[in-house]
């Protein structure tokens, strides 16, 4: 059960709903911060500075880029690539063999809902299904699904699902036809 965890990481101290378990051959790098009631595969490897927030659960060989979030509730399969900058919004679904590009953001939140005003937001992360491929910088609006083997240009703003085998680019992403 060998891990390299370098100084000055945080490890199952915020908050406190359960423990953390890591598997085998996990590299988590300086300044990072993984909450209580996380669980995570074998051979996760992190950069530096990244946040996993309570009650993710991680599969074997997943690499988190430096300076990524993972804001809790979140599902990410096995053999997946978040590069660096990704933010990875609560209740988010990625399942195995998805590269998700550096800076791409997620959003759960359709309407925008401001609980400090007592409205309620009901959060609905994306879900990038096997072996999706999200370019860097793209925005996936809330409850949208990316299809098997999608491919999602580089700057897209996904607004509506994209279905298998697809290529989508632009602003609003859609469909590069080939011809």
């Amino acid at each position: 059960m060998k891990k390299n965890v370098h100084k000055n990481v945080s490890i199952g101290e915020y908050p406190e709903t359960g423990e953390v378990n890591v598997g085998n051959n996990a590299v988590i790098r300086e300044g990072s911060i993984i909450y209580s009631g996380v669980r995570i595969g074998d051979n996760l490897k992190t950069g530096h500075h990244i946040l996993i927030r309570e009650k993710t659960e991680i599969g074997n060989n997943v690499l988190v880029g430096t300076h990524v979030v993972i804001d809790g509730y979140c599902k990410i399969g096995n053999n997946v690539s978040i590069q660096s900058g990704a933010y990875i919004t609560k209740n988010t679904i990625i399942e195995d063999d998805v590269f998700i590009g550096p800076g791409v953001k997620t959003l759960n939140d359709k309407y925008m809902k401001n609980p400090s005003l007592g409205e309620e937001a009901k959060l609905i992360g994306p879900v990038i299904k096997k072996g999706a491929k999200i370019g860097g910088g793209s925005v996936i609006l809330p409850g949208i699904e990316i299809g098997e083997n999608a491919i999602i240009g580089a700057g897209s703003v996904v607004t509506r699902n994209v279905p298998p085998e697809k290529i989508y680019i632009g602003n609003p992403a859609k469909e590069l036809k080939r011809g």
